[in-house]
């Protein structure tokens, strides 16, 4: 699959990829920072943005949509960040084309599988008549008693586009709902990597314990970790430490 992509700066390439829901547009400080010393290619990946949809999505589907890239753009060797469900996708390529990294950083995401906590998401979000309704905001009042956050509604909301006057979700949403389960799943389990690698995690987040810690260290054996005083939206909350520490790993 050719994943729809957004390319700037020049330099040794680093591939950044999002989370469930998100896009390339995630990265825009991230991009802006890094593009100054480096090629930076931001990666909508596959259902999700610009990318094509398709009806299976295995982590080791989207790593092979990713090598697809690197070989279409001709980068031999990465440097590849993830965060949440790219962090997985990240540890995949990794693992499953170690010839082809340099550097990699996962972001706030361990190998286990996790708790659902996305389904009643995709359910209020497909329950949306958009048919009926005119704008963004309209959406929004129509999701609000089903997601009661704000912040978690405009995320979403940023998926929405408009197609011959019509509002749609950009996303996938029925494939995202089947391929949920897998989404969730453990990844790497039977294999080491021993590259240079970190780990960064948002101290009030849940998604990296103590015990995540000790299966990754066995796994991926120079395993860095290092800790940013934030939510699960670590490059988001405090993009200017974020990228410092992943300026100051690239640089080692």
């Amino acid at each position: 699959m050719q994943l729809h992509y957004q390319s700037v700066g020049t330099g040794q390439p680093l591939i950044l990829l999002h989370g469930l829901f998100g896009s390339a547009d995630n990265w825009g400080i991230v991009t802006k920072h890094f593009s100054q010393q480096y090629h930076v290619i931001s990666v909508d990946l596959r259902n999700h943005g610009r990318s094509p949809h398709h009806d299976s999505q295995s982590y080791e589907d989207m790593a092979n949509d990713l090598l697809t890239l690197c070989d279409t753009l001709n980068l031999d060797k990465i440097h590849l960040l993830g965060h949440s469900i790219g962090g997985k996708v990240a540890m995949q390529f990794a693992t499953q084309y170690p010839g082809r990294i340099e550097k990699l950083i996962v972001v706030d995401m361990a190998m286990r599988t996790y708790q659902d906590t996305h389904t009643d998401l995709m359910n209020a979000m497909m329950a949306v008549d958009l048919r009926n309704m005119q704008s963004r905001n309209d959406v929004d009042k129509a999701l609000r008693d089903a997601i009661p956050n704000i912040l978690v509604r405009q995320f979403l909301l940023m998926n929405l586009i408009k197609v011959d006057a019509q509002l749609q979700w950009r996303i996938n949403l029925p494939a995202l709902k089947a391929n949920y389960p897998t989404l969730l799943s453990t990844v790497c389990e039977n294999v080491q990597y021993d590259q240079p690698c970190l780990f960064i995690r948002g101290e009030r987040s849940d998604y990296i314990n103590a015990d995540d810690i000790t299966q990754i260290q066995t796994h991926f054996t120079q395993a860095k970790f290092v800790n940013l005083p934030t939510d699960h939206w670590v490059h988001a909350e405090q993009p200017d430490a974020f990228n410092a520490l992943v300026e100051r790993f690239l640089k080692n």
